[in-house]
């Protein structure tokens, strides 16, 4: 005869339990969030304002049902390799695979500047099998690379941070939308560069420094945005989800929503735009053209835009959707429709036109928000407030940012 033997635990083990599932279901706040799964989003999370009714769904919402993603264990990091003093050759590892050369060297070699990068792949001293390789081509795995003698900044001690480094992990921390083990969308200030150039002495690349981890490594960007543009900044954290993010922005599984204030207002009030862009270098500036398909150096874009919201006839607010990343396509999309960006320095030439009284002439363009997937599963999803100068903008002419975007409808395509 068998014996059924009843399971019972004390009311301390079963006031821990009780509190264990209460702190699993505590919703988290703040103007990001990662979505495990679309269905479980309730309307008030939603950073818009709400759909009007018979409105499809928003692009941003994964389309079906999506089984729960199983979290996948962080690839193991490449060993960082010695200060090297003479000519080295090293082979390209599993994880490095589909990593760009700048980002192989600041992976495997923490503290080498970015300018210190840039000058020994312009020189041609670092070579990808035998052949001289530009900084933003991708490596393979079992690739060999030749690295010339590097001159890298002694790392600081992890935790030991000056007054001034205080204060710039502090603004960073004032600018944080989101922020997990992996991953930090940032909403980067208008007039913060992303990364230095010529005369630049601070930026958010070199910001970043503060927060390299025990091993050294530190957060590494993962697209960029124009300096006089303000908002979502994704950033990662390690080299796992700098992989798989740069992945999902190549294979454009990211969405990115910009919101824009712009001279006239478009017809038709929803398009497409599609041209080729060509870079056009002097010693002062770089600009992007309209080119022809077959030009040297031209790249297709695309952009899908949408009018808010109106100012009589001679502003309108417009969202707008990229659907590839090339410099400066927004701004050079809108001025080729003639709809340039109001304060756009470069690309607004219409003549004879005044900016309205009370409106600051700075570029309106606010990278207004991304929802990309988590490289652990489920969505990151991150909205930017309006910035100063855009929000008085707003207010002066009367605009409700809580209006329903009507982009959020624009193809993927």
């Amino acid at each position: 005869m068998s014996r059924r033997i009843k399971r019972t635990t004390s009311p301390g083990d079963r006031a821990k339990e009780l509190e264990k599932r209460r702190d699993s279901d505590r919703p988290k706040t703040g103007s990001a969030h990662r979505s495990r799964k679309a269905d479980d989003r309730k309307a008030g999370d939603r950073p818009f304002a709400q759909r009007a009714p018979g409105k499809a769904k928003r692009f941003a919402e994964p389309r079906g049902e999506r089984p729960e993603p199983v979290a996948p264990k962080p690839l193991k990091a490449a060993g960082e390799l010695p200060l090297p003093t003479k000519v080295q050759t090293v082979v390209v590892t599993a994880d490095e695979n589909g990593m760009r050369v700048d980002r192989f060297l600041e992976a495997r070699f923490p503290g080498l500047s970015f300018s210190h990068i840039q000058r020994i792949v312009r020189k041609g001293e670092l070579r990808v099998n035998g052949k001289r390789a530009d900084s933003k081509e991708r490596l393979e795995e079992g690739q060999s690379v030749r690295i010339p003698p590097l001159r890298l900044d002694a790392p600081k001690t992890v935790g030991v941070l000056s007054e001034a480094e205080t204060k710039t992990l502090q603004v960073l921390r004032d600018m944080t939308l989101y922020e997990d083990d992996d991953v930090l969308v940032l909403n980067k200030p208008a007039g913060l560069a992303v990364q230095g150039g010529s005369g630049m002495t601070r930026h958010v690349d070199q910001m970043l420094e503060v927060m390299r981890d025990v091993k050294g490594q530190k957060p590494r960007l993962v697209h960029r945005i124009d300096r006089e543009t303000s908002g979502c900044l994704l950033i990662a954290k390690t080299r796992f989800a700098a992989s798989y993010l740069t992945g999902a922005f190549r294979s454009r599984s990211a969405r990115k929503i910009y919101w824009a204030l712009v001279a006239g207002v478009p017809k038709p009030k929803q398009g497409r735009i599609s041209t080729y862009l060509a870079k056009e270098e002097n010693e002062e500036d770089t600009i992007m053209r309209i080119a022809a398909h077959g030009d040297e150096g031209a790249s297709h874009a695309v952009t899908y835009y949408a009018v808010v919201e109106t100012s009589a006839t001679k502003l309108a607010w417009v969202s707008l959707k990229p659907v590839t990343g090339r410099t400066h396509q927004l701004r050079a999309h809108m001025a080729h429709i003639d709809h340039a960006i109001v304060g756009d320095p470069k690309y607004f030439n219409k003549e004879n036109w005044e900016l309205p009284g009370g409106l600051q002439n700075r570029l309106h363009l606010l990278a207004r928000r991304i929802v990309i997937p988590h490289p652990r599963g489920g969505f990151i999803d991150a909205t930017a407030p309006l910035p100063p100068h855009m929000q008085q903008s707003w207010n002066l002419l009367g605009l409700e940012a809580e209006r329903f975007d009507p982009i959020e409808n624009a193809p993927e395509e």
